[in-house]
This record gives C-alpha cells, sequence and structure tokens, in this order.
C-alpha cells in the first residue's frame, strides 16, 4: 500500500518537487513536540523561534530514546541535530548538555580524535550561540576528553573555567584526577586530591576507581592494587566499578593470571559482575593486543538481558579501532534469537556490523570473507547483497562487481539509495546499471529517474532516446489512475472485512494521500487535486463524514480549505429530537411529578439528619410515599444505625410493589448496617436480593463496597470480611479486584496473623489472579526473618507472575526494611531492566512518607539498571526535597546527577531552580524558560511588538503563526493590529486566507464594537469561502444588529442560516429575542409584542424563553417596554395559562435585586411560585456561581492557615480577585502569571 501511495502521490506531485521527500514522506514528518527556546538579545520572530525549537525538541527526543535504548547514537543522527540548533540559534543549557555528551563513548562508530574534533566544533559554536555554559558544562565536556582518551592540560581547564566565572564542583576534580590518572601522572592526581581533602570534599569511590589506573599506568601495579584496602579503611566497600578498574589494569598488561584471581575476588566479595563489566575487560585486550586472551573471557558471557545493545556497540568499536577480527568473535557468539524484542537491523545477524565494515572503508576482499563465514554459518541469508545495498547507500560500487563474479543476480533496487544520492547524475548511475546489464525497471524510472527531469514530456523523450525501456506503463502518465484506484478500493469488496466497507479503505486512502504532501505540494497541485476531486464526484463516490472533515482540517491548515466542497461527501446524519412534538403530559404523569415535588421537600428536610421528623412526615404521607422517598428515609436510618426501622420501611416497601428496586449505594449502606452490627447473614440475604432483582453495580460502588468491608475489619474480623467478599464474588455482584481482595488481608494482618495473610494473598491469586497488600506481607516477614515462609511466598510469586515481579517485589521489601546490601543484590541480578511503574510506584511511596534514605539508596541502587530513566530517578529525590524544603540536599542531588553524566529535562532544572530560589540560594545553571514564545502569544502586546520587529528585519513567518497572532489580538478586540498582520501575511503569502476561527473571532470583535456592517459582510465572505460561522459569532451578530435596531438585517442572517444546511444547534428564539429588541430600540413596542405573543399562543410552541428581552429592558430602564411587556406576560399567564414569560421575567427582577418588583409581581401572579422546574433551575446556577462571599472566603483562608494548611496558587488568585472585587486590599501576595493558569 505504501508503495502504492508513493507512486500515485508523483502522479499529483510536480517533477520539480525534491526527491527527497517524494521517496521518503516519513522523514519530513512526525515532528512535534513543544518549543523550549531561551530569549535571546537578538531575538528573531516568535515563529521561526518555535517552528525550529519543535524540530530540534522531536531530534532531541529521538537522541535521547537513542541512548536510553541502545547506548549508542549515530553521527548522521547527531550532526543533523547539532545542524539543526545552528540554524534555529536558539539552544537551551540542557539541550547543550545533550549534545556535548553525545561526543564521546555515545559514538561507537566514530574514531576518538573525531569525536573530539566534534566536541570542540559544538562548543565553540554553542557558545557562539550565546549558551551560557555552565559547571555542568564544563564537567560534560571532561568526561568526554576521559572517554575520548585526550590528552589534555588539566591546569588550563581550570585556568579557561575561572576566565569564565565558573567554580569547579567535586565532580570537576574527580574527572580531573581521572584526567591525571589516565595519563600515569600520579603526582597531579594527588595535588588535586590534596586541594578537595583541604576544601573538606568528600572523596568518592570514583576517585579511588581513578588512583587504580592511574597506579598502573604509572607501572605500579602493587600500589593498584592496594588501592582497595585503602577504600576500606577509609569505609567504602569496593564496588563493581573498582574491581572493573583493577581487571583492566591486568588486562592492559596482559597479566591473565591476576586478572582470574581478581574476578575470584569480586564474586568472594559478593561483587557480582555484569556482561558490559566484562565487555570492558575484552575491549582493554584486544586494544592492548592480548587478543589471545579474549576467546576465554567471551565464555564469561552470560549474555543477560540487555547483552545484545551491549555486545552490538563492543563490536562497532572495535571495528573502530581496527580490531575486526575480535568483533566478528563477539558476533558470532550472539544469541540466535534476540531478547526482549531488541533486534539487529534486520531479522538476519549482522547486518549492523557489515554496515561498520563498509563505512570504515575496509578492503572489499575482508567484507567478502565475513560474508562467507556468515551465510556458512547460518546467521545471514544474503549478506553480501546487504553489503552492497550499504556500499552503494555511501556511494561505493566496488562491491557490485564482487557479486557480479560470484554469479550473484544484480536487482534494479540495489541501486535505488545511489539514485537518490546522485539525483542530479542519474543518468550516469543508470548507464552503470546498463554497464552491469541491469536494466531499470518501472518503479526505478517512476520513483527515481523521471522525477529528476522538468517534465514528463522530456522524461519521456530521454527514456526513448536511452532506449532503456521500450514504453512505459501508462499508469506512470495517466492522472486518471488516481480515481482508477479510489473506485476500486470503494466498490472491491475484496478490500474489506467484516470491521470495514469498501468505502471505509477509499475514504482512508484519500486521507492519507493528502496527509502524505507537504503545504507546498498540495497548494501547487492545487488544480490538480480539484480536478481529481470533480472525478469522484462523478463516480459518485461517497465518503463518510469524519473522513471528511479530516480532510478538511488538512486543507484547512494549508490555508486552502475551498479545495473540497461540501458536496463531494455525504456526511454523517445525526438525528435531531424535535422537542416541538411533545406528546401532552397524562393525568398519571403530572401526578408522579406532584409525588416528585413531594419527595424534593423531604430531601431538604432530611439534609438536617432529623430522622424523627423525617418519619413522622413519612406518617403524614403514607399513601403518597415514592421509591426514592423510602430510599431516603431507609440511607437515613443506616446513617444513624437504626437497623429496625431500615429494615421495617425495607419491608414496607416490598409490600407496596416487590418489583420495586432501591439503588444499588443503598443496598450497599444496609448491608453495612448490618454486618456491623452482626448480623451477617441478614447482610449476605441482601447481597442475594440485590443479585435476583439484577441491581447493577458500577466502579464507584465497587468503592464503597470496598469501604464497607474495609470497615468491618476492626468490628467483624476475619470471618465477617471472608463471608461478605466470597457472597460478593460468587453471586458476580462485582468483579474481583485488588481493592476488594485487601480488606480480608487487611484483617489478618491486624491480627498479626502473618501465615494467614500470606495463605489469604496465595489463594487470591489462584482464584482471581490478584495478590492484595503483598507488600505489607513481604515487609512482615523480612522484619520477622520468617525465611521458611519469604522462599515459599518468592516460589510461588516467581511460577504465577514472573521472575521479574518477584524480584522487584522482594526488592522493595528489602528497601523498605532498610536492608540495603540485600536490596542491591536483588537489583543487580543479571538480565534485571527497569520497570518504571514499579519504581515509580515505590517512589510515590516514600515521597508521602517523607522516607529519604530509602528512596536515595533506590536511586543510587539503579545507576546501572538497564533502561532505567535516570533524569526520572533524580526527579522522584528532588520532588522529595521541594517537599521538606531541603535545599542541601537537592544541590547534593545536582552534583550527583552531574557525577553520573545524567541530562536532566527542563522540568528538572526548573524543579531544581525553583528549590534553590525559595531558600536564597544562587541557581549555578541557566533555568530554561516555559515555553517562551507561547506565552508571550498570550501577551498580545508582547507579541505584536516582536510582529513588527520582525516585519521590520524582512523576516517572513509560517501563514499558522500569522493565524495564530491574528486571533490573540482578535480576542483582546485589537480589530485595526490583527488586519494589518493580516495584510502583511497576504503580502508574504499571497494564499493566505483566515482560519475558520479567526474568521469568527473578526465577526465576534466588529459585533461587540457595533461594526454590524463589517461583521455582515464578513459573514458573507465566509459563506461564500464554504466555512460555517460558529454559533457564538451568529449570537453576537445578531445581538449586534438587534441593539442598532436593524430588524432587517438580523432577516438577513436569519435567512442565510437557514440556507447554510445546517442548524449550528442555534434556538430561533436567538432571532425571535433580537427582532423584538431591534423594534423596542426603534420605539415601536407594539410590534415587539405582536412578534413574542404568538410564540407562546401558538399550537406548536415550545417552551421558549424571553429573558434576554426582559434583562435587556430592565438594564435599559425602558419602562414604556417593560410596562407593555409584563402586561403580555400576565395576560399570557391568566388567558393561556402559559407561566413561562412571566416566570421569566420574576427570575430577572430577582436577579436584578429588584425584590419589591418581585413581590409585587408575585401578588399579582401567584402561579410562578409553582413553577418548580424554572425556579430550581435558578437556584442552582445562582447557588454556582462563585465569588460572591468574601466573608466566607476570609473565613475559611484564616481556618487554613490556623492549621498550617497552605492554600494552592490558583485558589490564592481567585481570592485575591474577590478582595479587589470587593475594593479591599489584597493582604498576602498574589501570586504571578502563570500559563498554567491566567488571569
Amino acid at each position: 500500500i505504501s508503495l502504492t501511495l508513493m507512486k500515485v502521490k508523483w502522479l499529483i506531485c510536480a517533477p520539480h518537487l525534491s526527491f527527497s521527500f517524494c521517496m521518503w514522506p516519513h522523514a519530513m514528518g512526525c515532528i512535534r513536540g513543544y518549543a523550549l527556546v531561551t530569549e535571546r538579545k537578538d531575538e528573531a520572530s516568535v515563529a521561526v523561534q518555535s517552528k525550529q525549537a519543535k524540530q530540534f525538541d522531536w531530534a532531541l527526543a529521538k537522541l535521547d530514546n537513542s541512548v536510553r535504548r541502545t547506548g549508542r547514537i549515530t553521527k548522521t543522527l547527531l550532526l543533523r541535530i547539532f545542524h539543526d540548533i545552528c540554524r534555529a540559534g536558539y539552544p537551551s543549557g540542557n539541550q547543550a548538555l545533550l549534545l556535548l555528551r553525545s561526543c564521546g563513548s555515545l559514538l561507537p562508530e566514530v574514531p576518538l580524535e573525531k569525536r573530539t574534533e566534534l566536541a570542540h566544533r559544538m562548543w565553540e559554536k554553542l557558545q557562539e550561540l550565546g549558551v551560557q555554559f555552565d559547571v555542568s558544562h564544563y564537567n560534560a565536556l571532561l568526561k568526554v576528553y576521559l572517554q575520548n582518551e585526550f590528552r589534555f592540560s588539566p591546569t588550563d581547564f581550570l585556568a579557561k573555567m575561572e576566565a569564565a566565572n565558573v567554580q569547579p564542583n567535586r565532580v570537576t576534580y574527580q574527572r580531573l584526577i581521572a584526567a591525571y590518572c589516565q595519563n600515569g601522572d600520579i603526582e597531579g592526581a594527588s595535588t588535586i586530591l590534596g586541594f578537595m581533602k583541604s576544601k573538606d570534599m568528600p572523596i568518592t569511590e570514583a576517585v579511588f576507581n581513578a588512583l587504580v589506573t592511574g597506579h598502573a599506568r604509572a607501572g605500579d601495579m602493587e600500589s593498584s592494587k592496594n588501592i582497595l584496602s585503602v577504600m576500606q579503611a577509609a569505609g567504602i566497600e569496593p564496588g563493581p566499578d573498582t574491581y572493573v578498574s583493577l581487571l583492566t589494569a591486568y588486562a592492559e598488561k596482559g597479566d591473565m593470571e591476576n586478572l582470574k584471581k581478581t574476578l575470584e575476588e569480586a564474586e568472594s566479595a559478593d561483587c557480582s559482575l555484569m556482561d558490559r563489566d566484562i565487555m570492558q575487560i575484552i575491549f582493554t585486550l584486544a586494544k592492548a593486543r592480548h587478543q589471545q586472551y579474549v576467546p576465554e573471557m567471551i565464555e564469561r558471557l552470560k549474555q543477560d538481558r540487555g547483552y545484545v545493545p551491549d555486545a552490538m556497540n563492543l563490536c562497532l568499536s572495535l571495528i573502530t579501532q581496527g580490531q575486526e577480527d575480535i568483533a566478528f568473535q563477539i558476533l558470532r557468539n550472539f544469541p540466535t534469537l534476540q531478547p526482549d524484542g531488541v533486534t539487529t537491523d534486520s531479522p538476519n545477524l549482522g547486518n549492523f556490523f557489515l554496515r561498520h565494515c563498509v563505512n570504515m572503508d575496509m578492503a572489499v576482499e575482508k567484507i567478502g570473507h565475513y560474508c562467507k563465514e556468515l551465510q556458512e554459518s547460518k546467521l545471514h541469508s544474503e549478506p553480501l547483497v546487504f553489503s552492497l545495498y550499504c556500499a552503494l547507500e555511501t556511494k561505493k560500487t566496488g562491491t557490485a562487481h564482487i557479486m557480479e563474479e560470484q554469479g550473484l543476480p544484480l536487482r534494479p533496487h540495489y541501486f535505488w539509495p545511489l539514485l537518490t544520492h546522485h539525483l542530479k547524475n542519474n543518468n550516469s548511475v543508470i548507464k552503470g546499471m546498463q554497464d552491469l546489464n541491469v536494466s531499470p525497471d518501472n518503479e526505478t524510472l517512476t520513483n527515481y529517474t523521471i522525477p529528476v527531469f522538468s517534465s514528463t514530456e522530456a522524461a519521456l523523450q530521454a527514456i526513448k532516446v536511452n532506449s532503456m525501456i521500450q514504453c512505459l506503463p501508462e499508469c506512470v502518465i495517466c492522472f486518471s489512475l488516481f480515481s482508477q484506484i479510489t473506485e476500486l478500493l470503494y466498490t472491491d469488496k475484496r478490500f474489506s472485512n467484516e470491521n470495514s466497507t469498501p468505502a471505509e479503505g477509499a475514504g482512508f486512502f484519500l486521507y492519507h494521500l493528502i496527509d502524505s504532501m507537504s503545504e507546498h505540494e498540495v497548494q501547487a497541485q492545487e488544480e490538480k487535486l480539484r480536478t481529481f476531486f470533480k472525478q469522484l464526484q462523478t463516480q459518485n463516490i461517497i465518503i463518510s463524514g469524519n473522513i471528511y472533515r479530516g480532510i478538511r482540517n488538512l486543507l484547512q491548515s494549508y490555508h486552502i480549505p475551498e479545495l473540497i466542497k461540501a458536496h463531494c461527501v455525504e456526511e454523517v446524519g445525526f438525528i435531531w429530537i424535535n422537542r416541538s412534538h411533545k406528546a401532552p403530559l397524562t393525568l398519571a404523569k403530572e401526578e408522579h411529578l406532584c409525588l416528585a415535588c413531594l419527595s424534593l421537600r423531604r430531601v431538604v428536610l432530611f439534609a438536617n439528619k432529623n430522622l424523627h421528623r423525617a418519619l413522622e412526615l413519612k406518617q403524614q404521607h403514607e399513601e403518597e410515599m415514592t421509591v426514592g422517598g423510602y430510599a431516603i428515609l431507609i440511607n437515613t436510618c443506616c446513617q444513624h444505625n437504626n437497623v429496625e426501622e431500615a429494615l421495617n420501611l425495607k419491608r414496607e416497601l416490598s409490600r407496596k410493589d416487590s418489583s420495586l428496586l432501591l439503588d444499588a449505594s443503598k443496598y450497599i449502606a444496609l448491608v453495612k448496617m448490618l454486618a456491623r452490627n452482626d448480623r451477617v447473614e441478614e447482610a449476605v440475604d441482601i447481597l442475594k436480593e440485590m443479585k435476583e432483582k439484577g441491581v447493577v453495580l458500577n466502579d464507584t460502588h465497587a468503592i464503597m463496597l470496598f469501604h464497607t468491608l474495609n470497615a468491618l475489619v476492626a468490628k467483624g474480623g476475619i470471618p465477617v470480611v471472608q463471608r461478605l467478599q466470597d457472597t460478593i464474588f460468587t453471586l458476580g455482584l462485582a468483579k474481583p479486584s485488588a481493592n476488594l481482595c485487601s480488606p480480608l488481608i487487611t484483617a489478618y494482618l491486624e491480627s498479626k496473623d502473618l501465615p494467614g495473610a500470606l495463605e489469604a494473598a496465595l489463594e487470591c491469586q489462584k482464584r482471581y489472579n490478584h495478590m492484595p497488600r503483598i507488600h505489607d506481607i513481604l515487609v512482615g516477614l523480612v522484619e520477622k526473618e520468617d525465611t521458611e515462609l519469604l522462599q515459599k511466598a518468592m516460589d510461588f510469586m516467581s511460577q504465577e507472575r514472573g521472575e521479574m515481579n518477584m524480584l522487584y517485589d522482594l526488592y522493595f521489601a528489602f528497601l523498605h526494611t532498610g536492608r540495603y546490601r540485600e536490596a542491591r543484590k536483588i537489583i543487580e541480578t543479571p538480565g534485571l531492566r527497569a520497570r518504571p511503574g514499579r519504581l515509580q510506584w515505590y517512589a510515590e511511596k516514600c515521597i508521602f512518607a517523607k522516607k529519604m534514605e530509602a528512596l536515595e539508596q533506590m536511586v543510587d541502587m539503579t545507576a546501572k539498571l538497564f533502561e532505567c530513566d535516570r533524569d526520572e530517578m533524580y526527579s522522584y529525590l528532588l520532588r522529595l526535597c521541594k517537599e521538606t524544603n531541603n535545599w542541601e540536599k537537592a544541590e547534593a542531588v545536582w552534583t550527583k546527577m552531574q557525577e553520573e553524566n545524567v541530562i536532566p529535562r527542563e522540568r528538572t532544572l526548573r524543579m531544581l531552580a525553583d528549590i534553590l530560589k525559595n531558600n536564597g540560594q544562587e541557581v549555578p545553571f541557566e533555568v530554561p524558560e516555559v515555553k517562551l514564545w507561547l506565552y508571550r502569544m498570550y501577551i498580545p502586546t508582547k507579541a505584536y511588538e516582536l510582529f513588527r520587529r520582525a516585519d521590520r528585519k524582512g523576516v517572513m513567518l509560517l501563514p499558522a503563526c500569522y493565524d495564530h497572532l491574528i486571533r490573540v489580538l482578535l480576542a483582546e478586540g485589537a480589530i485595526e493590529d490583527a488586519m494589518a498582520v493580516k495584510d502583511t501575511a497576504v503580502s508574504h503569502v499571497p494564499s493566505f486566507q483566515l482560519s475558520n476561527n479567526a474568521a469568527n473571532l473578526l465577526i465576534i470583535s466588529h459585533s461587540k464594537k457595533g461594526q454590524t456592517k463589517d461583521a455582515l459582510e464578513k459573514l458573507h465572505s465566509m459563506l461564500q469561502a464554504d466555512h460555517v460561522p460558529s454559533r457564538l459569532a451568529i449570537t453576537r451578530i445578531v445581538q449586534a444588529l438587534g441593539s442598532k435596531g436593524d430588524v432587517a438585517g438580523i432577516q438577513e442572517v436569519e435567512t442565510l442560516m437557514k440556507g447554510l444546511g445546517t442548524t449550528l444547534n442555534l434556538s430561533s428564539m436567538v432571532f425571535i429575542n433580537n427582532m423584538a429588541l431591534a423594534h423596542i430600540r426603534k420605539g415601536d413596542v407594539e410590534s415587539a409584542v405582536e412578534l413574542l405573543e404568538p410564540v407562546f399562543t401558538s399550537p406548536d410552541s415550545t417552551n421558549s424563553s424571553i429573558s434576554f428581552v426582559f434583562r435587556k429592558i430592565l438594564e435599559e430602564k425602558n419602562d414604556q417596554a417593560l410596562d407593555k411587556l409584563s402586561a403580555m406576560a400576565e395576560r399570557l399567564a391568566n388567558h393561556f395559562a402559559c407561566y413561562r414569560p412571566v416566570s421569566d421575567l420574576f427570575i430577572q427582577l430577582l436577579d436584578m435585586d429588584k425584590f419589591e418588583d418581585a413581590k409585587f409581581m408575585l401578588a399579582r401572579c401567584n402561579a410562578v411560585a409553582e413553577q418548580k422546574d424554572a425556579l430550581i433551575s435558578f437556584v442552582a446556577q445562582k447557588s454556582q456561581r462563585p465569588g460572591q462571599d468574601l466573608a466566607s472566603a476570609k473565613a475559611l483562608h484564616e481556618q487554613l492557615q490556623k492549621e498550617g494548611m497552605v492554600l494552592d496558587e490558583l485558589s490564592l488568585k481567585r481570592l485575591a480577585g474577590l478582595y479587589r472585587d470587593a475594593g479591599e486590599t489584597v493582604p498576602f501576595n498574589e501570586p504571578p502569571v502563570s500559563l498554567k493558569h491566567p488571569h
């Protein structure tokens, strides 16, 4: 299908379009993300910043994901990102940090010296672009130097930091020591070490590891080994990194005897080495030319989870260092099936190996030898073919001759990568293909050759002249193939299945076709697309409304929405209920409404929890009691724990009608009350009745059941909870869940019965596949040191839920009980990988309980956990630091992140900056700004200033940015400024048109300013462009016309809306009410009355409202109009029993605080008091209107302060608004305006 789309797409695209886009549309799409840009003195336009920043953020995310998943990135990706940032010119601090970090060991395919050159180039360019380097950037550069074995002067490096006014920290000194040690300069390292001691900086394991390497490279292996004893004397146990440092030192010397001995010592010290540690030793042996020992170390590889990406990186590094034979040994040791979905570049093993060999310009004969070995070993099906592909992709044609010599067939598609690179010289490539007796096929000509020519005719002529093919298929030059494909999809049932129709297939084809084209392509091929859509219309092809709207939205984003007309498709219809055709209420329904009103009165009374008075009222209205009344009474009895009265009421309800049902919450309340009073069997009977009567429980009811069972833990104990839980699950009232199973486990834990709790949990797993509160059970077993039960639990969990889940459960139990040594052993289990959900669960638990030590230990232990998101782990620590306001710990976390070379996300940096700022501390890095460009778009004056500055500099923005700015300005009523932006947009982009939203806002803005003529003109232009105005826009223009007294204008708009073909959900009263107001404006009240009265006297009248008319004339104090309209309302009430107009007037009088007038009206027409629906609606609306009770708000705020609670910023902003509205001074610091809650 994708190939068909590419062919079809070429047919509509002009030949001069970019070839790379035609063939690789995915490379240009899928760019998403938020702009995170930093303000610079030479600010360019907001739009340029936002677009470039979005693209760059997408690339950064891809790079970061590559690092997390595979431990490497490609030079191509890195350079692409680097060039993008250079063009954008707005790098932030942590973006620069990620770029710098990427120039070290993350580039295994690049030689060491090239990596360092790239790092220096990036450093200089980023500095030129205005990045403010802080200590984290210098530390990252030091790490790159160490990884690339770059020789530099540590003293010069410190001098440069001093010149830049950047203070080194502990990580800086640690890495300078490592740099000295890398060169065997113990004296230099000792100088830095002495300085650290004088500054009371802690000497960490990293420093000792560096000293191990330093002494070894200085030729003093004895001192190197003795460092381990020095560490132990200092209270630091040597970890895996220390042993790896010593092992690599022996590997450099080729001392296998001591290397093996040290491996045994590490094992005896419970220091398990991972595969990547062994790989480091293998790499060192290969580099030091001790290849003979490599096979022995390869045998030690356990091939745990995460082995494949690490082994791939090792192979790539070895090839880069010229040790391809060792790399091939590693490759042949790869597992045949890749675990956990981590695969090489193709299903055949060794693609990455062959590609890198080609890229490193390895001898063709040697590549041929590796290909032969792979094929004979059945590790790769077509290694030579793949090598040829890689060679052609990098413009190296030598491999093609090897294939020809070996009699292997050469296919035309092998040359596609070469044709891609030689776009303008494809003629020579085609001739080269002919020399190798390879004739270009149709796809090669269609997709790679023809697009180069200026026109299809020129391409055909060239093909004929060169005699490359006898004739070209009709599909290449026939545009009608478009409509043929669509028609085939639409009519042929082969393209449908049981879940879709052929029409859906055709619709999706059309949508994806438009989606795969860029804005430039669509605009350039507008006429061809229009012709195509007309062809579809003539073929009676109909697509669904959803697909149509999707295509319309795409075209609207390209600023040519008129391209697709509404008559090209048939939108899915909607069924609208015509409320005017109501059946008259029957007597029974009226009686039911009366009883409902009675129940409503009782609700108000029962809210006071006066059970005695409620029962008295029930006796007075025995015959009129409804199910709702009984339900309220039963619920109140349950709340008062009045068992007998509740059961009597239930029996009485059943006698009236056994089919009547209580709602589920009332049944659950009965169950809870009965069980709490030791009447468990009766509670079980209630549950059985629920099942018999088909009572349906939703998620809310399941939560109520949980609370019910939980409340019975202390009262009824294990037997009661067990009985009720079994009944609920057996009857199928609720689906078994960990939540509903947990009260039973809680009952066992409360009674200190750990064996019982474990048995109950295991039984839940067997029966319901849930294991509630297993963490608490394991914690209890670990604390009691009950190894037998713990082993039983582990065996069962491993079998039922998998070994990895079991290990995590055990790990968290050890962490929780402070047994960190045992926890570390668990998390360092070979093959264990990060489970973000599990780690987050425990982190949240620590944050809630403010357990800093346990959280710190978890973060530290997971440093080498495969696929662990280190920034996320450190952000948990910072959150706890923020909760506890511990800035010293936060600062230590920041240092630790640098030591681990973690690149923080911007939200992490902002959190750290907040902690430091709130405690009056200096922030040692550049704080990323929150979506600065977007924030500015919320400040119209600033946005408009930036636009004018960009316009003066001749900078052209994107059409979407012009439209965005126009909408922001119109929302503020700045019509003139908005139109100035529109004129500028049209001058730069002639096809620019206002979007639907902007056009609606323009109508609204004109209407608000009373510019009805301009608003009408814009409405007409919208409709002519096939845009659909919004309901708000029509309402505002009609209201403006009414205010002007323009009856004809309102009638014109009404006529336009009737011809629109859609209702917009507009009430007819919008036109009638405003037409009445227009008559009143002109002093013709009689015409207004004549217009309004038939609305209520007509047989087809609906429950229409004229509240809007009454409000307007009351606001304008038009007594003449008020007298005549109120007389009309009373006449309708007294003569036609139509109470809506008089109710509208009464409510408006109340709402405008005209209480005396309201009383007078009530006296004249007391039927208003019976209009319950209207009155209750009014009361409900008034009760939900905020900002009316400053006194209560003050009292609540004072109470919160007394209880030590901190009010959130949004609530403080609202409280400040109440003070200002009342004309009072705000007695606290009002929070600043934020993007999240703009005020």
